[in-house]
């Protein structure tokens, strides 16, 4: 019995893993972001972006998110929602590609830091398939006969991963080589993210989900 609740905490983390590591529009800003403002900016949009992970983590624990899915008007909403911002990030990118000076903030870090963290928490809050994602991630590990222990060894263990992969990625693509290579290729680097943001928008806003 405990072996077979083993494997289904491993399949969970694994699937998790899977879903954080791909490349999509939060691993594509984090990515940018280090290259761009340097680690400690990348590491507080990472943060965001956790926050925003687990708080859907949270809601599905306590079933609200279940009861959400249900109500195609919600989900609607939180669609559009995201799929506006995102195309909100890649005209930003588009932007900073276009022009030929150093786009990088002049602002306070604080300033930097707390603006950086709210877009990364906004870029899961506003994503309806993180929803779905993380009901689907319950129902793979939340068994009627699964310890009591089972909803935080799947939500600990998530955060983990999480932090691991996102703030692996801040500190990878934030390195002096990651940051000389940005600078080159700037524009190119910008433009890219202009495209993956604009085709995840635009996708989210055309889904049927």
């Amino acid at each position: 019995m405990y072996l077979e609740h083993l494997h289904h905490l491993l399949l969970v983390y694994l699937t998790y893993l899977i879903a954080v590591a791909s490349p999509g529009p939060s691993n594509m800003a984090i990515m940018g972001v280090a290259m761009n403002r340097g680690r400690a900016s990348a590491v507080a949009l990472a943060l965001g972006i956790l926050t925003g992970s687990m708080f859907w983590a949270a809601l599905t624990a306590t079933g609200i998110s279940t009861i959400l899915a249900r109500y195609a008007e919600a989900l609607f909403v939180i669609k559009i929602a995201g799929g506006l911002y995102l195309l909100y990030l890649a005209y930003k990118s588009a932007k900073s590609a276009l022009s030929s000076g150093d786009p990088r903030m002049t602002t306070d870090t604080a300033t930097k830091w707390t603006t950086l963290y709210r877009k990364g928490l906004l870029l899961h809050l506003t994503n309806p398939k993180s929803i779905l994602g993380w009901i689907a991630i319950m129902s793979l590990g939340l068994r009627p006969d699964a310890p009591a222990h089972t909803l935080a060894a799947i939500v600990g263990g998530c955060a983990v991963i999480g932090f691991s992969v996102f703030i692996g990625y801040a500190l990878m693509f934030s390195t002096a080589v990651m940051g000389r290579a940005y600078r080159k290729s700037r524009r190119w680097i910008e433009g890219t993210l202009a495209m993956v943001f604009g085709f995840a928008g635009i996708r989210l806003l055309l889904s049927k989900t």
